[in-house]
């Protein structure tokens, strides 16, 4: 989250704590994707905050839908990125040169990030290609310090919670039309993972949403475009009751 906790804490407190058992919050046994939300509202308790904006990336989004639906009075905004209440996705059926190339192209993105001759040769032919459209060496530099990691740091169990709710065919479209607070949702054409027209239904569903949509970007997009991204979101909390002035 640092993409956007940069730009953001210039203007706000921010907290982006790593949901449980993913990253450093580990999981010592199974659990469901509600103690996610318990585990939030504990932060919050935690560190004394009442009033709050939220900004979710793709789980992280549907969990900020969820927490406005708990807190609407507390909950002032929302910015909501790659992600639906309804989520779907178009992700093509994989097979072992996939996992092998991924395999690769991670493993040297690690050790030499952004390599150029790593993107032509493995990463246009692994994985990643379904995560980022724009396969630059900027793009790769944010894969080999955070997704890398992320990937290795997810627990079993925390695959495991998002698992079933995945399989129970989660849809929350109707209960999100109570959400009154205003909202931005940015989404990217090319996403596979949470494809745009479930974002944008997502959007038309909110009463008071913005929408945005990027060309040539998939489910990282803030990590292919992440300037315009943030700029984005700077402009609407400039419209926004409790933001400071931009620096």
């Amino acid at each position: 989250m640092e993409v956007f906790t940069q730009a953001l804490s210039q203007r706000f407190r921010t907290l982006a704590p790593d949901l449980r058992g993913y990253g450093r919050s580990r999981a010592s046994g199974p659990f469901a994707m509600v103690d996610h939300l318990t585990d939030l509202e504990a932060l919050l308790a935690q560190e004394q905050v009442q009033d709050f904006y939220l900004l979710g990336w793709s789980l992280g989004g549907i969990l900020a839908m969820e927490l406005a639906l708990r807190h609407p009075q507390r909950v002032k905004g929302m910015i909501l990125i790659a992600t639906a209440a309804r989520p779907w996705g178009s992700h093509p059926a994989t097979n072992w040169t996939d996992d092998l190339f991924t395999a690769i192209a991670g493993l040297i993105n690690a050790a030499s990030p952004g390599a150029r001759w790593n993107i032509e040769l493995f990463g246009k032919r692994s994985l990643f290609r379904y995560l980022v459209n724009q396969q630059t060496p900027s793009t790769y530099k944010y894969l080999a310090r955070y997704a890398l990691p992320a990937y290795l740091q997810t627990s079993r169990w925390a695959n495991q919670a998002l698992g079933q709710a995945l399989r129970s065919r989660y849809n929350r479209l109707e209960a999100i039309t109570q959400i009154a607070c205003p909202c931005l949702m940015l989404a990217g054409e090319g996403d596979r993972h949470i494809t745009a027209d479930s974002s944008q239904e997502t959007a038309q569903h909110l009463p008071h949403c913005t929408l945005k949509i990027y060309a040539n970007v998939a489910h990282l997009f803030p990590w292919e475009i992440s300037q315009g991204v943030i700029q984005d979101i700077e402009n609407w909390l400039d419209g926004q009751p409790l933001a400071l002035p931009s620096p």
